[in-house]
């Protein structure tokens, strides 16, 4: 079997076998190392064909891993890992995988040459349908953390909407998920049923209130936790977020791992491990439904829109006087 090196984790949402199955990879990128990446994204892609996934998710950087501080090292081998120099290996080894099992899209998240020496980190569905490079069907990393902005270019104001038979699917990675006018935008103005979220997102930085003795070494994986159920429930949309999980290769930093499906209620439904790889498969999810239902009760769209009007032709809001 393609998953043995894997735990899996699966589950059904219903019966309606024409729900969504989506699979989401809680896994390890190898840094340096895009060979063994491209090999473990191959595998696991492999075994969501064989298990029914209609959409297998990656996490962010799937095939380079994340930067490091050497920026000449670090320069020659993202050089060698973006996505132009890999186009053979997509059309070979992910391509013909695209109808297996039912598989309709396997979505990634990569580097893109952004000229004048710099990157796009781009997010793209294979779905053997479009150029999936194309500026028109990627989504491209708009808030750049840290280390990202010495090598990436912002997207400024890109989305991507990908229009499928189960819903509507808007795209973030990793620290864009954090702003909330974004993901507004996605769920008032573009009604996007479902975001996928694409992360290396890290575990480990340090918050003292020392007065009320609180204290954590883990804060950036707890809001994880706590940041997309409440985006998830403000918005009303799923959230199908996928991130790295273990140690970068050269500088010992963690991704905190934590991949999982959270429903518009804003409650975690499945949820991976923090320290090891692990494949997350559910089944048969209704993304229309459970979006109605939700809006049944508060309709937080309709409310939103009573008090605040689009501003002119932009995506904005602004309070509506009297």
């Amino acid at each position: 079997m393609a998953a043995e090196r894997f735990s899996i984790i699966e589950r059904s949402y219903s019966d309606d076998e024409d729900g969504l199955s989506v699979g989401i990879a809680n896994i390890h990128a190898t840094v340096p190392d895009v060979e063994a990446n491209k090999e473990t994204i191959v595998r696991v892609a492999q075994a969501f064909a064989e298990r029914g996934v209609d959409y297998a998710v990656f996490p962010e950087f799937c095939l380079s891993g994340y930067f490091w501080d050497d920026a000449e090292r670090c320069r020659e081998y993202m050089d060698s890992a973006v996505t132009e120099e890999h186009l053979g290996w997509i059309e070979s080894e992910l391509e013909p995988l695209l109808g297996k099992g039912g598989l309709e899209g396997i979505v990634l998240n990569n580097l893109r040459h952004a000229g004048a020496g710099r990157y796009y980190n781009s997010s793209f569905v294979v779905d053997g349908g479009r150029d999936y490079l194309a500026d028109e069907s990627t989504y491209d990393k708009v808030f750049l953390p840290g280390i990202e902005r010495e090598h990436t270019t912002s997207g400024r104001d890109d989305r991507l909407v990908l229009e499928t038979r189960h819903g509507r699917f808007g795209f973030t990675s990793c620290y864009d998920y954090l702003f909330g006018a974004l993901m507004r935008e996605y769920a008032m103005v573009d009604e996007c049923d479902a975001i996928i979220q694409l992360a290396s997102w890290r575990a480990e930085a340090d918050r003292e209130y020392a007065g009320l003795n609180v204290r954590t070494p883990h804060y950036y994986a707890e809001l994880w936790d706590t940041v997309i159920p409440a985006v998830s429930a403000t918005n009303q949309v799923w959230t199908f977020a996928c991130n790295a999980v273990g140690e970068h290769g050269i500088t010992g930093a963690r991704f905190c791992g934590g991949s999982g499906v959270w429903a518009p209620s804003g409650l975690c439904l499945l949820q991976a491990s923090r320290t090891h790889e692990e494949l997350l498969i559910v089944h048969n999810l209704d993304v229309a439904g459970a979006r109605d239902a939700e809006q049944d009760d508060f309709d937080y769209a309709v409310d939103f829109k009573e008090i605040y009007r689009p501003l002119g032709e932009s995506r904005g809001f602004s309070r509506q006087a009297g």
